[in-house]
Parts: structure tokens; sequence; C-alpha cells
């Protein structure tokens, strides 16, 4: 059963990562000691996993966004661990995703350009253990883009 007092603590921190213990102690109602245990025991449980900076497109180094569709040749569970045990190590991907349909995961990579794609592709996805297809899309520009933190997931 959730707690009320920890899913106010992730609610403000979703929110604002950066605020201070005394402030989100005093936003939730506990004291900066029960709130800092509170918060110590959700990131030690995995619940909270880290946190990060959220860099506005218009001021970091320009990224093609590629959407990466990989069809496994097998969908056992042995082939599934060990692509997802993988795909982990990739730094350019940024989002995996398990998927129903045509393809068995979909992928968000970022990229620097044509060429940098072009380096992922041969040196890292095409690498990946039980891949037969990989079909890439690049994206032209966002329409809707919520921030990280911002939504429920």
């Amino acid at each position: 059963m959730p707690d009320r007092i920890n899913e106010a603590i992730l609610r403000h921190l979703r929110h604002d990562g950066r605020l201070s213990n005394a402030e989100l102690a005093e936003r939730i109602g506990l004291s900066p000691s029960a709130c800092l245990r509170r918060v110590k025991m959700l990131e030690k449980e995995g619940v909270i996993r880290g946190y990060q900076a959220i860099i506005a497109r218009r001021n970091a180094p320009p990224v093609a966004t590629v959407i990466v569709q990989i069809t496994l040749e097998r969908q056992t569970e042995e082939c599934l661990r060990r692509f997802e045990s993988r795909i982990r190590e990739c730094p350019d991907v940024k989002e995996c995703y398990l998927m129903t349909g045509d393809a068995d995961y979909l992928l968000r990579v970022e990229a620097r350009d044509m060429q940098d794609y072009e380096r992922i592709h041969k040196e890292e996805l095409s690498r990946l253990p039980g891949v037969v297809r990989i079909q890439s899309n690049f994206a032209i520009r966002p329409i809707v883009q919520q921030e990280k933190g911002q939504t429920g997931g």
C-alpha cells in the first residue's frame, strides 16, 4: 500500500530535485531528520535512482534524435535477457522499451550527426545479441516533449 508521505516526497522531488531537505520537510510536514530518513530509504530501495539536470535544447550541443526499432531472431526469455543486458551498456541509447507489435524493442538514440549515428549503428546496435532487423527513423523536430520528472513515469 503506497505511503502518502513518500508519495508527497516523490511528487515534490519530481517537480524540483534541488529542494533542500529543510524545504522539502516543511512542504510535507515532517521534521528535517524524519524527511531525510525517508529520502535516504527511497534512494536505498531504488525508488529514487538519481538526480539530473534538464538542459534546455537551445543551450545544449545539437543532437539528432533517432527512433530505432529492433527485432530479435527469437523472443525467448534468454534472448530478451541477453539483449537487455547489453543494451544497458550502450551510452548513446537514452531510452529502450520492450514493445508489442512488429518490433521487439523501441529505442531513442542520440547522435551528433549522421556520421555519428553510422558509428552507433555499426559498433553498437548491429553487434547486439540476437538482432535480425534494425529500422532507424530520424526525428525532424519535437512537437510535444515533456521534461523527465514532470510526469508520473
